[in-house]
């Protein structure tokens, strides 16, 4: 169960201000997250905020909102403690969170969302790296010393040391755990220190950072990000220097106009469903000689590219081609743009078949329809696919990829008739 100063909502629902302990401050602390990140996350309005279709947890001013992915407008609310556990499972299975299971995040924890699980989980990455031992590395270092070494500084020695003739200031190089490293992961864990007190990871954190070198403080952003060197030492810090990434850029200082600052990890839902379908295709399509792809694009225009979601091939011959869309069209047909997507689609990777799947609450085929021909061309079609997101038990189905492959047989069977 969640504490009192957290809430739950829904993506695309409307949160106003006064309800559920969401203050104007906050409200404030939101527009200003928004405008930085190009007004994508929310639609303000004079009384509160509308969520997009971004899901994930915000921490701002001691409050903590979490926003869940749903399929049904009209989601009961008492099915959030449902759909946590399936947004948790999605970031699990797609490498965006690692964690055995989602009974293993709501374990004697008095508050439980996102935010508490990414923490953890940096924190045991970090114990882990300080058990394992902090690696040491070369790095230059300009400064006053008292025996000459590296390279002597000429300006900076007769600015400095005109009374001080023991010293020499030079450029020299250092070997020791006070590296851009360690660095970026004390930004990390001196955030979660600040955004965690009052909970139980708090303590966790302290310890943690008793155990870790002091290093010197630095504001990291994305280009120092880039300068972190790769190499087979640094393999074990990826993991950990990975969800600092995710802290670290997602950190806002000085956004609220309260006292505390804010720290927001909204991930794309339209994103998130197509990496979960792409993972559970390829297990699925393991040993049947069907090969998956993601992210294959082709240039289109002027230096512009166009990429289909997800591309089926057998024998390198394209057999599906499926683009996913996170939204419930149980009660309407594809846009006019979608069908237009897919025609261009087949197309531009010669493939007779593409497939529009939507989530639903069941698994449902729609019959796949010729678009029209155009001088003779080779026909090729369009289908309707809608899987379902959950299992029977209500829990986030882990055999979707193998659906959707019955679904490509299934038309493949109906086309040799």
């Amino acid at each position: 169960m969640l504490n009192k100063n957290a809430i739950q909502v829904f993506e695309h629902s409307f949160l106003s201000i006064g309800e559920k302990g969401f203050e104007q401050r906050h409200f404030v602390a939101l527009s200003k997250l928004n405008a930085l990140h190009c007004y994508q996350y929310f639609d303000l309005k004079h009384n509160g905020v509308v969520f997009k279709q971004f899901v994930g947890v915000i921490k701002v001013d001691g409050l903590t909102i979490e926003i869940l992915p749903k399929i049904d407008r009209y989601e009961p609310e008492e099915n959030k403690s449902k759909w946590q556990k399936v947004l948790i499972e999605m970031l699990r299975v797609t490498r965006k969170l690692k964690i055995q299971q989602v009974g293993q995040a709501q374990v004697s924890r008095q508050s439980i969302h996102l935010l508490d699980i990414y923490f953890e989980w940096f924190l045991n990455e970090v114990q882990l790296l300080i058990h394992q031992g902090l690696i040491k590395q070369y790095y230059k270092q300009t400064g006053n010393v008292k025996a000459l070494k590296g390279k002597l500084e000429f300006a900076g020695h007769l600015n400095k040391n005109l009374v001080h003739k023991e010293r020499f200031y030079t450029t020299h190089q250092v070997y020791d755990k006070d590296h851009l490293i360690h660095q970026i992961l004390g930004q990390a864990l001196e955030i979660i220190e600040h955004i965690s007190k009052g909970t139980y990871l708090y303590s966790k954190c302290k310890t943690v950072q008793l155990d870790f070198p002091e290093v010197k403080d630095i504001r990291a952003n994305e280009s120092t990000f880039l300068k972190v060197p790769k190499s087979r030492k640094t393999a074990p810090y990826e993991t950990a220097l990975s969800i600092a990434r995710l802290i670290i850029l997602n950190y806002a200082p000085n956004i609220s106009s309260g006292s505390e600052n804010m720290l927001a990890l909204l991930f794309d839902m339209n994103s998130l469903w197509e990496e979960y379908v792409l993972v559970r295709l390829k297990e699925a399509a393991q040993g049947t000689g069907i090969e998956i792809y993601g992210q294959d694009s082709k240039s289109f225009w002027n230096g512009i590219t166009i990429r289909p979601d997800i591309v089926l091939k057998k024998n390198d011959e394209v057999i599906l081609i499926i683009d996913t869309k996170w939204k419930n069209i149980d009660q309407s047909k594809p846009s006019t743009h979608d069908l237009r997507q897919m025609y261009v689609y087949n197309e531009y990777w010669k493939s007779k078949k593409a497939l529009l799947l939507y989530p639903s609450n069941d698994n449902q085929l729609n019959q796949f329809s010729q678009f029209a021909k155009i001088f003779e061309r080779e026909e090729h079609h369009c289908g309707l696919g809608k899987i379902s997101v959950l299992d029977s038990g209500g829990t986030l189905c882990a055999d979707l990829g193998k659906k959707v492959l019955e679904i490509v047989h299934h038309e493949k069977r109906l086309s040799q008739k």
